[in-house]
Formats: C-alpha cells, sequence, structure tokens
C-alpha cells in the first residue's frame, strides 16, 4: 500500500517537473541552492512527504484490516478475555504513533539535518535517473543486516547498555503496530539512524530512490509490529 501512494506521489512530483521554468530551477540537478549556498531542500520536503503518505497508507490499511476485515488473526493470544479490537482506541494510538519522539521527530531531524548540512553523498541531491530499483533493494538489505547487527549488540555489549538502549522498547511483551518507534532515543540512534548513515554512505543512489528506500523502509519497521498476522506473511515460508 504504502509503495502505490509513493509511486503515485512520485508521479504528481514528476508532473511538476517538466518544462516549467520556476520547477525547472527548484528541481536543480545543483546540490546547492543559488542563493545561501544551503542544499536544495525540495528533496527533502519531497521525502518527508513520501514517507509520511507511506505512514498514512499503512495505518489506513491496517485500519480497514483490524476494523473492517473479519478473518484477522492475532500473533500472540496472551489475554483471551480481552476483544482485540477494544483493546487500545485506535484514533489515539494513531495521533500518538505519528507524533512519537524517539520515531518521527528524531527520525525527521536526522534527515533534515544531514541534507541541509549537505553531509549525504552528491547522489543523492540529483534527481536523474528516475528510482533505481537495484540500489533500493540493495539499501533495503543493507539497512536490514546492519540494523540485526544494532539489535544484537545492543542485547549483548553490556547489561547496562542494554537497559538504556534497546530495553524501554521491550517492555512491550505483546507489541501493536503502533509500538514500532516507541523506545529510546539511544535505541533509535544504534538500530536506526547509525544504520541509515552508514548505507546511505555505501550505497550511492539519486534522490528518487532515496525517497522510495526511505518510505518502504519505513512502513516495513511500522507493519512487522503488527498484533495481526498479514495477509502476506503466509508466503514468507516458502522462501526458506
Amino acid at each position: 500500500s504504502s509503495l502505490l501512494g509513493w509511486r503515485c506521489c512520485a508521479r504528481v512530483v514528476a508532473m511538476s517537473v517538466s518544462d516549467n521554468n520556476i520547477t525547472s530551477h527548484l528541481f536543480t540537478t545543483s546540490p546547492f541552492m543559488v542563493m545561501d549556498k544551503l542544499p536544495n531542500p525540495i528533496g527533502l520536503l519531497c521525502g518527508l512527504a513520501a514517507v509520511a503518505l507511506g505512514q498514512i497508507l499503512v495505518v489506513a490499511y491496517f485500519h480497514v484490516y483490524r476494523n473492517v476485515y473479519g478473518n484477522a488473526r492475532l500473533v500472540q493470544n496472551d489475554d483471551l478475555h480481552v476483544n482485540p479490537k477494544t483493546r487500545y482506541a485506535f484514533a489515539k494510538e494513531a495521533i500518538a504513533h505519528f507524533a512519537q519522539l524517539e520515531g518521527f521527530v528524531l527520525l525527521g531531524s536526522y534527515l533534515s539535518v544531514t541534507w541541509l548540512a549537505n553531509w549525504m553523498p552528491a547522489s543523492y541531491y540529483r534527481w536523474e535517473g528516475g528510482v533505481q530499483w537495484h540500489l533500493v533493494v540493495l539499501q533495503l538489505l543493507l539497512q536490514d543486516m546492519l540494523q540485526y547487527f544494532a539489535h544484537y549488540a545492543e542485547h549483548k555489549v553490556s547489561a547496562t547498555f542494554y537497559r538504556y538502549s534497546h530495553k524501554p522498547h521491550h517492555r512491550f511483551t505483546n507489541p501493536k503496530l503502533f509500538d514500532a518507534f516507541n523506545g529510546s532515543l539511544l535505541d533509535t540512534l544504534c538500530m536506526i539512524l547509525i544504520p541509515l548513515y552508514t548505507t546511505a554512505n555505501l550505497v550511492h543512489c539519486n534522490v528518487w530512490s532515496y525517497m522510495a528506500f526511505g518510505t518502504i523502509y519505513s512502513s516495513m519497521l511500522t507493519l512487522i509490529h503488527s498484533e495481526y498476522v498479514h495477509p502476506w506473511d503466509d508466503l514468507f515460508p516458502l522462501l526458506g
């Protein structure tokens, strides 16, 4: 759902970057703006909008799947006396999800600072070429691998480090989708931001690919915390 939404958003942006003088100036291939020598913020704004749109579509899908579709299976059945549909107020949790300090606020700050400080590789500021899907897949695989090692390290480095980093996230023994970004600042730094910046410096892609990767990755990170089995989950055992 988020991938389809991203493609629609990208198409609208691409249509606006036609021969119009104003938009062609905004979407310049140069990484710098003419006046103040700051990187062009249009790519950053489009990326943030794409991730936000992806999250909105994920929440919309989850609302339909949880509240409308009648055959959704729970991942855990720890408390059989609680109706899963009344376990929490959906709208309240959805709003809290988008306001998570450890998630969207910190992640948005990271994206803004690294972009505007010109800390990203030069290729990330370029618009030519469309989505480079092979690089998007490479980014997803590398990010997942680095996040795995960071997760392992948070558990194994020391009890003190675990207590202040990842343990706050593990207080959710029966997590729900909206717990995805609920943890600690140190956990987000170690397990998301450092792998993200490492991936960006190892895989040099254009801005379209960066937007696609960010939207898909943030959607995946949210969906894997769902308390319900997704319709496509039964296909994964076929992959081995």
